[in-house]
């Protein structure tokens, strides 16, 4: 009984020998294969959406995602240095529609700011704090004094969208 139980299992280890170094097939390549064909088309609608500059075209590329409002009040906003240009008090809509934040911009890490409304398309979330992508700090300066006025402060429990950001 031993013996045939260990010719069987030696042709069979036999057998499967030339699969042992075979390289793997994949089914699927053909698939690849057509996928990449067919890409073209997406290729052009991408470069059509590259060439639209406009900050809401920018930030649907940066891929919004869902955010509390209350959870964007009191972070660090800080340029392409990481140096802090302030912290967001409110977050607000114009009567357009526009969702702006309202940063106390200063020269001095955010102390002692003045308002400036920050659109929200120029910004990135990175955590526990937001980067100013599109808006150089020389724009900070250059921006008016917020005043509230026909702008709406939006609820600290609503919920709107902000792209995403990384490093």
């Amino acid at each position: 009984m031993h013996r045939r139980t260990a010719i069987v299992f030696s042709i069979s280890g036999l057998l499967l020998l030339p699969l042992w170094g075979a390289p793997h097939s994949r089914p699927y390549d053909d698939f690849l294969v057509l996928a990449q064909q067919q890409g073209a088309p997406a290729e052009e609608e991408s470069k059509a959406a590259k060439e639209d500059d406009s900050p809401e075209a920018i930030m649907a590329r940066r891929f919004p995602q869902k955010v509390r409002v209350g959870d964007l009040i009191g972070l660090p906003v800080l340029d392409g240095d990481d140096v802090t240009l302030g912290n967001v008090q409110k977050v607000v809509r114009t009567p357009e529609g526009k969702i702006k934040l309202i940063v106390s911009y200063s020269k001095w890490f955010g102390w002692f700011g003045r308002p400036v409304a920050v659109p929200i398309e120029v910004v990135v979330i990175l955590g526990r704090q937001i980067d100013s992508l599109d808006m150089e700090p020389e724009d900070y300066e250059e921006a008016p004094t917020w005043t509230p006025g026909k702008d709406q402060t939006i609820p600290d429990n609503e919920i709107i969208r902000i792209a995403i950001g990384r490093r």
